[in-house]
């Protein structure tokens, strides 16, 4: 019985990624959970109070997963800026995939207190990364460098996702020309 729990969960919040990645957190609604994995909509209740504790265990589940993939990136680059450049090129490759789009939906929206300070924390867990990296080119504040430089990946990744009018390869190149020689081009 907890194994067939557990896979229902684990359905659920698949669907939840699909929602999110197609149409955003309005997307992600109750009835359309229901929907998309046949169960019926007290059934969801059962499993979560809300769209907020969906979006809770999201980012407990998916943050560690992508994060992971850049610390993994970051590990296999020789020196400071090879760091750096792999920082910023594994976050945009994972922009087409659905955990990363289901992460980027959730940091946009209007969320409760619990999701959003797991958000702080799992962005906090990504900028701590970098910070040594930033630290040994010889930032004097290489924490504010950390913060900006995420912004920059940031802006990057909204713009891959909104479909800009650059080829994507194009905003990642000029994302990572930007971390690693600043405004100078």
């Amino acid at each position: 019985m907890a194994e067939h729990r557990s896979m229902q969960r684990a359905a659920l919040l698949d669907a939840a990624r699909s929602l999110l990645s197609e149409g955003g957190t309005e997307a992600l609604t109750f009835p359309a959970l229901a929907e998309r994995t046949g169960l019926a909509r007290s059934s969801v209740y059962e499993y979560f109070r809300s769209r907020a504790a969906v979006v809770e265990e999201l980012c407990e589940v998916d943050f560690p997963v992508w994060a992971a993939e850049v610390e993994a990136a970051m590990a296999l680059a020789d020196g400071a800026e090879a760091k750096i450049e792999a920082y910023v090129r594994k976050q945009l490759e994972l922009v087409g995939d659905r955990r990363h789009r289901a992460v980027v939906a959730i940091s946009a929206s209007e969320l409760d207190a619990g999701a959003r300070e797991k958000i702080r924390a799992a962005h906090g867990g990504l900028i701590a990364m970098i910070v040594d990296a930033l630290g040994d080119l010889g930032h004097d504040q290489p924490r504010l460098a950390a913060m900006l430089l995420q912004g920059v990946v940031d802006a990057a990744v909204r713009r891959i996702e909104l479909g800009a009018a650059e080829h994507p390869d194009a905003i990642t190149e000029a994302a990572v020309s930007m971390a690693l020689r600043g405004v100078r081009g």
